[in-house]
């Protein structure tokens, strides 16, 4: 039997001291991707077992930037499928990206 995991995660930042935000394309993409990898090994899994991943982008222009640190965790030709889209809004203006990840399970065994 095949079994799917199916992951939606979002980073959020914190707030500086003058109630500013400062907002990373990099450092959201790869708090997004680590964690996608911590509820991965929680469930007995590991990047390598993603086969599908939507990414959302709130700016196109942060597309190159993204894909930098995506790149340092999956390569081209043997990572999941991808598909990358801009979005006017995400849930929260102190988002910048959003990943749906699927991954398919190892046996129990």
């Amino acid at each position: 039997m095949l079994e799917l995991l199916e992951v939606s995660f979002s980073f959020l930042v914190k707030e500086l001291p003058d109630g500013s935000f400062q907002l990373d394309i990099k450092e959201q993409t790869k708090a997004v991707i680590q964690n996608i990898k911590s509820i991965l090994e929680l469930s007995g899994a590991t990047l390598n077992n993603l086969v599908d991943l939507t990414v959302f982008l709130k700016d196109m222009n942060d597309y190159n930037d993204f894909n930098e640190v995506y790149n340092q965790f999956f390569d081209a030709k043997t990572g999941p499928s991808r598909t990358t889209v801009a979005v006017k809004d995400l849930p929260s203006p102190k988002l910048l990206i959003e990943i749906k990840a699927v991954a398919v399970m190892p046996a129990y065994r």
